[in-house]
């Protein structure tokens, strides 16, 4: 029994010790499992919480909640006299809810009346997008955002918010936006730029100022169901937008458009390939009143070439539509450089007086060349010039006397004059994409490289860099960095920044400033620049007629500032390789030159000067005679410098031509109707071009027309002639008509 017992005890024993093994290889294997499960989890967890919690909260958030932008309205662009440049305006952008408009159409128990293709047809009429495409998008049935078109004008937005009220019509939205807007078009259309689709900024002012035009865009979050529907009374929460701030410049409209009109018309009498610039600007602070590039383009359609011969260009293969959009948008004005050729000359003339290597009293012989190292280098006067003045020397514009008031410079003074007025590193203007200057290394530069730089060829800058200069020579000797934006406005009318007008640095004297005022002032008085006169008026300026290497083309030029004793104005026009002219810059350009100045300086406050019998012919209102005797008449207008004709052999006058009131040009004959009727027929304008004043004065006087000459005022030289005319020939106009001729020297030569 008890062996019995003692091995019943033996074998529970064993059998507690197998299952004690059995349980602790259990609980080993649990442990084990269990570490092995927290590890999964912890990974797990972490992934989900730490490594991907925003992109889940991200997803949580766009299950949960709707968010709707608020757009900031875009700053305004203002000219100096508060003319609105850029406006955003109220726009709404149409958009689609696929997943709405397939949830209606298999909602069984609220059908509807319209289907996906009657939607998108309708949507592609009002539009005008295709409708294939709208199709393509509600196929995206999980989207609820799918853009149609943006920034839609409002009589588009009414007519489908019209059919969609209609005709009950789900999932088809609109939001409000904003849509950029260019009142003036073209005009300044390189300086203010345009923006994208996304209303950021892609060219000029728009691209440059694009953060401060730009604001804060808003939000609206709102609670949605797990449908995607709004919740009523659900969460809420409105994050305002910021409006962008509005930025003022110193363009003048009316200055721009005088400038545009004047470059587009050289342009199309000249056919110049490359077009011209333009530039005005305030001597005395570098305030950019006006700067054109020619050709141009629409700033409401910036895609679309504008211009007649580059849309001529792109027709024939000449050119890639996106060469000629690249062509129009482009300013060349600060972005593209050229040889600036005499126009220079007023630098060279300045740093040469400043080193006193030449003076007032300075005199120079001029042959007709001048030897070089191994070059000869002719003057515009093959013939020579002979003896001359410093005046006579600019006025003459002779390239060898310009060349030896440089080689008396040096090299070094030279470059450091270039350096100073602003040509070799740019003049810092507020426009992106300014190019700078291209000189010759100082070190490499040779003497005839000296030579040529002298009178302003073998290198090249921009023409808003030369014009900085230009003015520092004329304005008492100060360099100022050219300007275009004045001040930056907050939506509150708070001034953010204006523009520091302190001067770069002065490069001359102010003694050397006057000088070089003086020998600009004859150069137009007397000299090659004659064509840029304006009758009331001192202008200064120089011409500049610049060969392109050795391909026979030219780049003309002309300077002109005003008042010449103190000026307030400067402005400098380029053409680019006019064709059928060899006239330079004198004979070509100056002659706009001088209708724009005649333009803008009385609009700009700047008051003329006549002289007695300038101001004999200036213009004048005519009396109103009619009821006076005749005898009365004629006293009372000739007193004023009228000549007149009488018509009838009344006592009394009854009627006359022009009628009281009219302005026109002193000196003009006023016809007086004395008992005869007078005739209600239209005269027609002759054609002008080419007639020597007396020659057009007696074709407009028989036609019974009146005559205003504008531009050159010596109108007694044999090779003065008319080139242009306010109305066409063979326009019928009433008796008494002023027609306007502009008057050039066809001698002039650069």
């Amino acid at each position: 029994m008890d062996a019995n017992n003692g091995g019943m005890n033996r074998k529970s024993e064993k059998v507690r010790r197998a299952n004690r093994v059995i349980q602790n290889r259990t609980m080993i294997v649990m442990a084990v499992l269990g570490v092995v499960v927290f590890i999964a989890l912890f990974f797990k967890l972490f992934s989900l919480q730490i490594l991907r919690h925003d992109e889940l909260e991200a997803k949580a958030l766009d299950q949960q909640t709707r968010s709707t932008e608020v757009t900031a309205t875009r700053g305004t662009i203002y000219d100096r006299n508060g003319n609105i440049m850029a406006i955003s305006a109220t726009a709404e952008t149409v958009f689609l809810s696929p997943l709405e408009i397939n949830r209606a159409l298999n909602d069984k128990d609220k059908p509807v009346s319209w289907t996906k293709d009657s939607v998108a047809q309708k949507l592609s009429e009002i539009l005008e997008i295709n409708k294939e495409g709208i199709l393509k998008k509600m196929e995206r049935t999980n989207s609820q955002y799918e853009v149609l078109k943006l920034r839609v004008e409002e009589d588009v937005a009414n007519q489908i918010r019209s059919y969609i009220n209609d005709e009950g019509v789900q999932g088809v939205y609109m939001v409000t936006d904003a849509k950029r807007y260019y009142p003036y078009s073209t005009l300044a259309s390189q300086i203010i730029g345009f923006v994208g689709t996304d209303n950021y900024g892609l060219y000029g002012l728009e691209a440059r100022y694009n953060s401060i035009l730009d604001g804060q865009t808003g939000l609206v979050v709102s609670s949605k169901d797990n449908a995607g529907n709004d919740m009523p009374y659900g969460y809420e929460q409105y994050y305002k937008a910021e409006n962008g701030s509005d930025i003022v410049l110193t363009l003048d409209a009316t200055v721009q458009y005088y400038v545009e009109k004047a470059l587009a018309e050289m342009v199309n009498s000249t056919q110049a390939a490359n077009g011209a610039t333009g530039i005005v600007m305030d001597v005395e602070t570098g305030a950019i009143l006006a700067m054109a590039s020619n050709p141009s383009y629409d700033l409401n359609d910036p895609s679309a070439v504008y211009d007649g011969i580059v849309a001529e260009m792109v027709k024939n293969g000449k050119l890639d539509l996106a060469g000629a959009q690249l062509r129009q948008w482009r300013n060349k004005a600060i972005n593209d450089t050229y040889e600036p050729g005499s126009t220079f000359k007023a630098l060279t003339l300045a740093a040469a007086l400043e080193e006193g290597v030449i003076d007032e009293n300075t005199t120079f012989d001029c042959s007709g060349a001048i030897r070089v190292l191994d070059a000869t280098i002719r003057c515009s006067n093959r013939g020579g010039h002979g003896h001359q003045t410093l005046e006579q020397t600019t006025g003459n514009s002779c390239n060898p006397a310009f060349i030896t008031y440089g080689l008396r410079l040096g090299k070094e003074k030279f470059y450091q004059y270039m350096k100073d007025f602003g040509l070799i590193d740019g003049c810092g203007i507020d426009l992106d994409g300014e190019a700078t200057g291209i000189f010759a290394p100082l070190e490499s530069a040779s003497e005839l490289d000296l030579a040529c730089y002298a009178f302003g060829q073998n290198f090249n800058t921009t023409p808003v860099a030369l014009i900085a200069a230009q003015a520092a020579t004329v304005n008492g000797g100060y360099l100022h960095t050219p300007y275009v934006v004045e001040r930056v406005v907050d939506s509150s009318g708070n001034v953010i920044s204006s523009h520091d007008t302190t001067p770069v640095r002065q490069v001359i004297s102010e003694d050397t400033s006057a000088i070089v005022r003086r020998c600009l002032e004859y150069v137009v008085a007397s000299g090659t620049g004659r064509n840029g006169q304006v009758s009331g008026y001192r202008i200064g300026g120089k011409t500049g007629t610049a060969d392109k290497g050795q391909t026979g083309e030219t780049v003309l030029s002309f300077m002109c500032f005003a008042p010449a004793d103190d000026p307030k104005y400067i402005m400098l026009l380029t053409l680019d390789t006019p064709s059928g002219t060899g006239r330079g810059g004198g004979g070509t350009v100056a002659p706009y030159a001088s209708r724009i100045m005649a333009e803008i300086l009385p609009y700009l406050g700047v008051e003329p000067s006549y002289t007695a019998e300038e101001l004999l012919g200036a213009d004048t209102s005519v009396y109103h005679v009619v009821g006076l005797s005749v005898e009365e008449a004629q006293a009372k207008l000739k007193a004023k410098g009228f000549s007149v004709k009488v018509i009838g052999d009344g006592d009394t006058v009854t009627a006359q031509t022009p009628e009281g009131g009219t302005v026109i040009p002193g000196k003009s004959r006023v016809i007086l109707y004395a008992g005869a009727e007078k005739p209600d027929t239209l005269c027609t304008v002759p054609s002008l071009v080419g007639m020597s004043p007396s020659e057009a004065n007696l074709a407009v006087s028989n036609a019974g027309l009146l005559l205003r000459f504008t531009g050159t005022t010596d109108s007694g030289a044999g090779s003065v002639r008319v080139i242009n005319q306010s109305e066409a020939a063979g326009t019928k106009v009433k008796a008494g008509t002023v027609i306007s001729a502009q008057l050039s020297d066809s001698g002039v030569t650069d």
